[in-house]
């Protein structure tokens, strides 16, 4: 698998919202189950949505469902996560991952991103 870059990380207040992108390679797009894990400091990481880029049901954590949403561009192997209605619960560093295997949030990814920051201030 090729390396994940993600960007679009940032500071909000409370309802505002932030998108963040996820670049990977071509192989990693095409054969790979991918989505968003994000993580608190001493807390366990989190699975926030999880997918097959190539098509299939599309898994959001309870906690994001009606104002998250992933999409991507083919095109240029990214993926996208839409945040809306930000709380501060979201504040957390934000993982773009790849794996194999069950394409839901609980997957088990072997290929991760450097993470991306986002704080939601109330």
């Amino acid at each position: 698998q090729g390396q994940l870059a993600e960007s679009g990380g940032g500071s909000v207040q409370t309802g505002g919202s932030l998108t963040l992108s996820c670049a990977a390679s071509a192989d990693t797009f095409s054969r790979y189950c991918m989505g968003w894990f994000r993580q608190v400091p001493g807390k366990e990481r989190e699975g926030v949505v999880g997918f097959y880029p190539r098509g299939g049901a599309v898994y959001y954590a309870d906690s994001v469902k009606g104002r998250f949403t992933v999409s991507q561009d083919n095109a240029k192997n990214t993926l996208y996560l839409q945040m809306n209605n930000l709380k501060p619960e979201d504040t957390a560093l934000y993982y773009c991952a790849a794996w194999s295997g069950t394409c839901d949030t609980t997957g088990k990814p072997n290929n991760w991103g450097p993470g991306t920051q986002v704080t939601v201030s109330s």
